[in-house]
């Protein structure tokens, strides 16, 4: 199979191109620049460089399209939220090639974390109380009504802009810097105690081909992952099968949930439509196999495989007090590395371009560093120039879901 992998630069998509590469198939990558880690693996047989989905929608696509057809490009793997762009421009698509995602409305209702919430209990899936507040004023009201509090906007991710007065990221935020509207409204929810546990999942013909369920040991700023450890993953393998079939029984694609484990009983938080980590802990040939649905029963990681970022790990230590340094050696001489037996070590050696074009973009702290990563990829919820009229009044139908 002929595959493009795009928006190369995350950690997971090197992580794809790698199994696909090693299977058989023959892979291309692509993001909207050169230092991306993704475009410089030895699994690939060419990369290439894209107009930003967000900024550049229609050249982005005329790009990707020039791809499929030099390339022969039979299915087109995404792996950030260009995903949205490409469904929503699907019809725009050479004929033939297969885009390994659902349709527009059915990810934007995932995307949108207050119409996710009322299809998690559509689907009989736990969820805290939720408040969707559209003004400065209902958010203080909210908060104000909630003792121990956990905010944040509809459309965010990667755990950046999380305004709580709770734990570890506790003032982190202020509640000044929150502005929301009814176009980009925010949720507000008792804080739910417990640690994070988060999926992984590909899905085809509405059926999950293969899951993975995983705790995020050390994360980098309190936000994004760094370590990754499976987990059982009986009950959020269960969950995810209730919420596809309620979603769309048809639905093909890759989805991600965070749920919160609280004294044994799981609360869904909120879905990302697209691939995260947990894709790294999957064996190369279950992922390829699941890939395309050649299984009889959903892959399921066992609990106990742990690999770390072992780059991330060290530049984090320096930002952590002197008492954490034991933790970050167990890390590196305990846990296996996410590049560990690809023998793939030029790729890895872009990680400082991507960190450095992030820096461009933020000017800022870690966590601006960690929103500009991917601001040139990211989708919050506008119309998307040329999506169809249908997709239109869908994703207004998708806002209308908030209430």
């Amino acid at each position: 199979m002929r595959v493009l992998v795009t928006s190369s630069r995350n950690t997971f998509a090197l992580d794809i191109i790698r199994k696909l590469g090693s299977s058989g198939h023959t892979v291309f990558a692509s993001d909207t620049y050169q230092g991306a880690v993704g475009n410089h693996s030895k699994y690939l047989t060419g990369h290439a460089i894209t107009a930003s989905p967000r900024f550049e929608t229609d050249q982005f696509i005329a790009d990707i399209s020039a791809l499929v057809i030099t390339h022969r490009i039979e299915l087109i793997i995404p792996t950030f939220e260009e995903v949205f762009y490409l469904s929503a421009r699907a019809h725009d698509l050479p004929p033939g090639v297969k885009l390994y995602a659902g349709s527009f409305e059915k990810l934007a209702r995932l995307h949108d974390k207050a119409s996710f919430k009322r299809l998690v209990i559509e689907a009989n899936v736990p969820v805290p109380e939720t408040v969707v507040v559209s003004s400065e004023t209902e958010l203080y009201a909210a908060i104000q009504r909630t003792p121990r509090y956990f905010a944040r906007a509809a459309f965010s991710r990667g755990g950046v802009g999380l305004l709580t007065n709770t734990g570890p990221l506790a003032g982190k935020m202020n509640v000044s810097e929150c502005h929301p509207t009814l176009e980009q409204p925010w949720l507000v929810q008792p804080f739910v105690d417990g640690p994070m546990l988060c999926t992984y999942s590909t899905i085809v013909d509405g059926r999950v081909t293969s899951h993975c369920t995983y705790s995020v040991p050390e994360q980098w700023g309190h936000s994004t992952g760094i370590t990754f450890l499976s987990v059982d993953s009986t009950e959020t393998l269960a969950y995810t099968q209730q919420i596809i079939d309620t979603l769309d029984t048809g639905f093909t694609g890759q989805l991600s949930f965070d749920f919160v484990n609280n004294d044994g009983k799981l609360y869904a938080i909120e879905c990302n439509p697209r691939p995260t980590n947990g894709v790294i802990l999957l064996g190369a040939g279950e992922f390829a196999r699941a890939l395309t649905g050649d299984v009889a029963e959903p892959v399921v990681v066992a609990p106990g495989v742990e690999r770390q970022v072992a780059l991330a790990v060290v530049a984090d230590a320096f930002a952590q007090p002197i008492a954490h340094l034991k933790d970050t050696l167990h890390y590196l001489l305990s846990v296996r590395d996410v590049g560990a037996g690809w023998h793939d070590s030029v790729a890895m050696m872009w990680s400082p371009t991507t960190l450095i074009h992030g820096a461009k973009l933020s000017h800022g702290s870690r966590t601006e560093l960690l929103a500009a990563l991917g601001d040139d990829i990211v989708w919050n919820g506008e119309p998307i120039a040329g999506m169809t009229p249908e997709d239109r009044e869908a994703l207004e139908a998708v806002h209308l879901q908030r209430a």
